[in-house]
């Protein structure tokens, strides 16, 4: 009778070890898929506004003779972005490029030629929706990355984790730009 009691309490224990192994994967999977959907809705975006740096920089070379350097900067951003397949860089050089997109505009203020032509108000217009979209998905993203993130080192997801290879995933920054309200810093 001990061995039967033995040998019932060994396959219960077996299945409750087998279960919580099992929920932890899913739990694991869902936190992958959660991010890598949110990643495709905010990609759409990304690549949207990555496609217009071309024209931008066309404009502005005709204005923009000393700042052939930050011209440069922005087509290398784009074409390295469009290039890459990995989600976690291609999240670092759309950080890069609303980086180097802040820092253009703040030079493109130093050329009234350029503010006053009409297809460079355009293509800023078109860039800044594009930059409101950007930081209305970025929420959702880094939500997600951060659930993700805290969910893989969360003990015991963090052996399992380790054992599938899950890394830790990049945020989405926000600009300078972007934390100014009225030319005021936070």
């Amino acid at each position: 009778m001990n061995q039967t009691v033995a040998i019932i309490l060994l396959i219960l224990l077996g299945v409750v070890i087998i279960s919580f192994l099992i929920n932890l994967y899913n739990k694991l999977v869902m936190l992958r898929f959660n991010v890598e959907k949110a990643y495709g809705n905010i990609d759409v975006v990304l690549k949207q506004r990555a496609d217009e740096i071309p024209n931008l920089v066309t404009v502005a070379k005709h204005f923009m003779n000393y700042e052939e350097k930050l011209l440069a900067r922005l087509t290398e951003l784009r074409t390295f972005y469009n290039n890459s397949t990995d989600a976690d860089k291609r999240t670092e050089l759309a950080n890069e490029t609303s980086k180097a997109l802040s820092s253009f505009f703040a030079v493109s203020e130093n050329y009234p030629e350029l503010k006053s032509n009409n297809n460079f108000l355009e293509l800023q217009k078109r860039i800044s929706e594009l930059e409101n979209k950007i930081a209305d998905r970025r929420e959702f993203f880094n939500d997600s990355v951060n659930l993700y993130n805290i969910g893989i080192h969360e003990f015991p997801n963090v052996i399992l984790a380790n054992m599938l290879g899950y890394k830790d995933k990049t945020l989405l920054e926000v600009t300078n730009a972007e934390k100014q309200y009225d030319g005021v810093q936070f």
